[in-house]
C-alpha cells in the first residue's frame, strides 16, 4: 500500500524521533494488549466530540471511497484488502457530493455552451459554499428528496 501524502508529514516526524535500530517507527501500539479502539474513542470524546458506532469501519469505509474517487476501484480494492462484493456491499459509499455532481452535471446536456456555463456556475458555487449562485435549472438532491431512500438501514 503506498504512503499518502496526508501521513507523510506525520511519519517523517515519527521516523526522526525514532531510535535508529528500531525496526518500527510507531511503537506504543505494538503491544497485543493495547486496544486502540477504546484509546481512540477515548480521544474523540475529550474532545467534546461523538464517538461514530463500528468506528473503524466507519473510518475504512470513508478512506475506501475517498481513493475510489482517484485511482480505479480494482486498485482501491488491492490495497484495502476486500473483494468487490465486500467493497461494493459494505465500504463504498454515495456521498452528498455524488449527488451534487450528478444533478449539475447530468449524463445528457442538450448544448456544450450550457454545460460549461453550469461546470463555471457548479464549481463558483462549491468553492464559495452560495445556493446563490447555483444554476435555476439546477436540481439538487434535496430538491428531488433522493437522499433519504440513500441512507436507510445500514449506511446511516
Amino acid at each position: 500500500m503506498p504512503i499518502f501524502p496526508e501521513l507523510l508529514p506525520y511519519l517523517r516526524d515519527a521516523f526522526e524521533q525514532a531510535e535508529s535500530d528500531s525496526e518500527f517507527i510507531i511503537t506504543r501500539y505494538r503491544d497485543n494488549g493495547v486496544n486502540l479502539r477504546t484509546q481512540l474513542t477515548k480521544i474523540i470524546k475529550r474532545a467534546g466530540l461523538t464517538p461514530w458506532a463500528k468506528l473503524f469501519q466507519n473510518l475504512r469505509s470513508t478512506r475506501e471511497t475517498e481513493l475510489a474517487e482517484t485511482y480505479p476501484v480494482q486498485v482501491v480494492r488491492s490495497w484495502i484488502g476486500n473483494s468487490p462484493q465486500v467493497a461494493s456491499k459494505h465500504y463504498l459509499q454515495v456521498t452528498e457530493e455524488h449527488f451534487q455532481k450528478a444533478a449539475y452535471f447530468p449524463a445528457q446536456q442538450h448544448a456544450a455552451e450550457d454545460s460549461m456555463e453550469s461546470q463555471d456556475t457548479l464549481s463558483e458555487a462549491v468553492n464559495t459554499g452560495s445556493r446563490e449562485t447555483i444554476p435555476s435549472n439546477a436540481l439538487t438532491a434535496s430538491h428531488l428528496k433522493i437522499r433519504s431512500w440513500a441512507l436507510l438501514d445500514s449506511n446511516q
